[in-house]
């Protein structure tokens, strides 16, 4: 009886243990962002629709959309995760976890300081693609190696190549992984998730749990053509709104 009882008990540890792996995309990128086209809504609604536990809003240089699709994360059953896309002196850094802006334009080292001051964590994004502003190629690897995780998969890679190089990086130097979408359209939120094994359900659980490296990732390569179009797309509105403050 009690062994049976053991049995029944470590079962139901099992599925408790089982829920607290959450879905998580990490990269996305609202209207807000010089290259995004949708609101902050609709990004909520495409993860949802896709079954996602949590979401972070990571537009480029702007925290404002984050923060609002935090407050509306709920709504939706989401967790939201605040943060931005940073574009340092050397390249692009994903902050997780900060609810203040941090300036473009400060060296690779100073911006890891300033998103650790705000107790976040620092994510490089596709950092062996320098047409896509990764960093790999400007820093030492040291310099690499010492942010908080590394982005393994992501989506709107054209070839894998870059994908592979930055997950043997991060395995080598043992280095938390992470997957993104990098959507610049809601429709292709959650084409790459982080898999995240988090003790509680919330922001701060899901960031500590990837700063200890308990991730894995899932994703799906976005089409060629949809790609082509986010980056056109955001060439236009980077246009328009450049004539725009012309006049």
């Amino acid at each position: 009886m009690r062994a049976t009882l053991r049995r029944i008990g470590a079962l139901f540890t099992d599925r408790a243990d089982a829920t607290r792996v959450l879905s998580v995309e990490l990269h996305t990128h609202s209207s807000l962002s010089h290259d995004g086209r949708d609101p902050v809504d609709h990004l909520l609604e495409q993860a949802e629709s896709v079954g996602l536990d949590a979401i972070a809003v990571t537009d480029h240089d702007e925290i404002d959309a984050s923060l609002d699709a935090v407050e509306q994360a709920p709504d939706y059953g989401l967790i939201g995760i605040p943060g931005m896309e940073i574009t340092t002196s050397v390249g692009h850094v994903l902050a997780l976890g900060v609810r203040e802006r941090i300036p473009a334009g400060l060296s690779f080292e100073t911006t890891l300081d300033r998103i650790h001051a705000q107790g976040g964590i620092a994510v490089v994004p596709h950092p062996f693609q320098a047409s896509r502003h990764g960093v790999a190629p400007h820093i030492s690897v040291e310099t690499l190696a010492s942010a908080d995780a590394i982005e393994v998969y992501n989506s709107r890679l054209l070839t894998g190549r870059s994908n592979r190089k930055a997950e043997r990086f991060a395995a080598f130097h043992d280095l938390p992984m992470t997957a993104g979408s990098d959507a610049h359209i809601a429709e292709m939120v959650g084409q790459a998730i982080t898999e995240v094994d988090a003790d509680e359900p919330t922001a701060e659980g899901i960031l500590d749990a990837v700063a200890a490296g308990r991730t894995s990732v899932v994703g799906r390569r976005t089409p060629w053509r949809i790609s082509f179009r986010q980056a056109a797309g955001g060439a236009k509105r980077r246009l328009i709104r450049a004539l725009g403050d012309l006049l």
